[in-house]
């Protein structure tokens, strides 16, 4: 596709324009934007003629049911939005002969097709919850073993002065010098990430916008990353891992942040659509590959500081209930403890979105430490 559009607009700006990985970075999370809203209007009036409507009522809290009765009613499974608009955008914009960019749409999809599974179940007769955790999580760590597997036999090209085997080096935030090579068990690390944050961005879909937008923040913080591991001067200087052919990843990741802001444009409170796993497990799967590929694991912790939180927090609350029978929170993921203390939904998102910017911005200077 990028090619068919550069010989279409051959000696003409476009064609200069898109010569540059940065403009097309630019035109990738434009163009995805623009389509996210023009599909977005459709989809939801598409979504509630067929009566895909989310089910606020969980029977797992009286307080949370009654918190969040006002949204019923409400379409779900909008992931799909920013699914076809990120997707489109990547086709428009990104070299479809580089391996990584081809990885990262399957794997989306593939997480996305769980997802989807899950949100059909929901929507189809009785009061479904979906698949089980464990079908759900066995399936994600399915998908990270075979991307890690890929990823072990079929390494991207990757220059680390500092390691022999720079392919499967776990490199250390603010410690240049520290990575240390992990071999065969790189396979089960990648599972990991891609499991671990597929599901942190699924435990954080509970609030209007909350995670879109800090899912959006850690998309445009690896479009950053994956620009300098792209460039073997930016990496050098910097002494971080040059990514051979990484700045196409920085393409997909502007899309996949431009497809969320244009569904953030439904989604901000009050919410007229809610993305649904369809949409949470794809965008958790997709930022998890990301990170991957720009050789920076570790840093999606950080960079995702929020979105860890939340899975960190439910962990915690199962963990204690278990062994003493007490919660440490008032309900988990972390966002409805604050509002069962009495915060109102809008400034419990707005200030995870400030913790997740300032989450974003440590990350980036990690890089230059």
């Amino acid at each position: 596709m990028f090619e068919y559009i550069q010989r279409l607009t051959e000696s003409s700006l476009l064609a200069d324009l898109a010569q540059k990985v940065e403009y097309r970075v630019l035109l990738a999370a434009v163009s995805a934007f623009v389509i996210s809203v023009l599909f977005g209007s459709w989809f939801i009036s598409w979504l509630g003629r067929r009566g895909m409507l989310e089910r606020t009522t969980k029977g797992d809290s009286v307080q949370l049911d009654a918190l969040h009765g006002h949204k019923a009613n409400t379409p779900t499974m909008g992931g799909v939005i920013f699914l076809v608009a990120g997707g489109a955008a990547t086709l428009l914009w990104a070299k479809l002969d580089s391996r990584m960019v081809l990885m990262l749409l399957a794997y989306t999809l593939a997480f996305g097709a769980i997802g989807l599974v899950d949100d059909l179940v929901k929507l189809g007769p009785g009061a479904k919850k979906g698949i089980r955790g464990r079908t759900k999580f066995f399936y994600q760590c399915v998908l990270g073993l075979s991307a890690g597997c890929l990823l072990y036999w079929y390494p991207p090209v990757v220059n680390l002065a500092s390691s022999a085997d720079p392919a499967t080096t776990l490199s250390l935030p603010f410690f240049k010098d520290a990575g240390f090579s992990l071999g065969i068990l790189y396979i089960p690390l990648v599972a990991v990430v891609l499991a671990g944050s597929s599901n942190a961005v699924n435990l954080a879909d509970g609030l209007d916008g909350l995670a879109a937008g800090c899912s959006a923040l850690v998309g445009a913080t690896f479009v950053v990353v994956a620009l300098l591991a792209g460039s073997s001067e930016a990496s050098s200087l910097l002494r971080i891992p040059h990514v051979v052919g990484g700045a196409e990843v920085a393409v997909f990741a502007a899309a996949l942040v431009g497809g969320c802001l244009g569904f953030l444009w439904f989604n901000c409170h009050p919410a007229r659509i809610f993305m649904g796993d369809v949409g949470s497990l794809s965008l958790g799967g997709a930022l998890g590959l990301v990170a991957v590929l720009c050789k920076q694991e570790l840093l999606m912790i950080l960079v995702g500081g929020v979105l860890v939180a939340e899975t960190v927090s439910v962990f915690l609350q199962v963990l204690s209930f278990k062994l003493t029978g007490r919660r440490i929170f008032r309900c988990t993921p972390l966002h409805h403890h604050f509002e069962f203390k009495g915060w109102s939904e809008t400034r419990v998102t707005l200030s995870f979105w400030v913790a997740s910017a300032l989450f974003a911005l440590v990350s980036v200077v990690s890089l230059r430490s």
